[in-house]
């Protein structure tokens, strides 16, 4: 007797079991699972592959964008130092015109910079503005106001956002 009421408690767990839906899985359930699982695992070691790919991908296509704008910067400097090498091939020639030829080099080295983005500013007789000048010193500039720029040491060089170099200016001293 001891023996039907521990098969009929073994099937009424069994049977509870089953109708919670916590039955232990078939051997055909446990393969499934386990083949789902061994394709999830491959399905992510491929988009790990993928993410790994992308990643030196990009990398390389940086380098390489990097390095087309490095030449066509070094290509647009070229003329710049050509006629420079003239100037010094000229040098024994009238000083006047050799001066009137680094003057012709300097416009086209300017050119190349606004070409570029990064334009020369002439800023004497504006406001002083930390973000855009380095005051070197001050002088006494009885006609203008203190704080305005009355000469430029080292021009300024940006876009208006962005500044490549500020200016090294001396500024007018304030009255006292």
């Amino acid at each position: 007797m001891a023996d039907q009421e521990t098969e009929t408690e073994a099937d009424a767990e069994t049977e509870a079991e089953t109708e919670a839906g916590t039955a232990p899985p078939t051997a055909a359930e446990l393969e499934e699972a386990r083949q789902q699982a061994a394709e999830m695992e491959d399905r992510w070691r491929r988009t790990v592959a993928e993410l790994d790919n992308f990643r030196k991908r990009a990398a390389r296509e940086a380098g390489q964008a990097r390095e087309a704008e490095r030449a066509l910067v070094a290509a647009s400097w070229l003329p710049v130092v050509d006629n420079l090498e003239l100037a010094l091939e000229h040098a024994d020639a009238d000083r006047d015109a050799i001066v009137e030829g680094v003057r012709a080099v300097r416009d086209q080295a300017l050119a190349v910079l606004a070409g570029l983005g990064y334009p020369r500013f002439d800023d004497r007789g504006k406001p002083f503005d930390p973000a855009l000048h380095e005051a070197v010193g001050t002088a006494p500039a009885p006609d203008t106001p203190g704080g305005t720029i009355v000469h430029v040491v080292r021009p300024r060089y940006g876009d208006g956002t962005r500044v490549l170099r500020p200016a090294a200016v001396i500024v007018a001293a304030e009255e006292s």
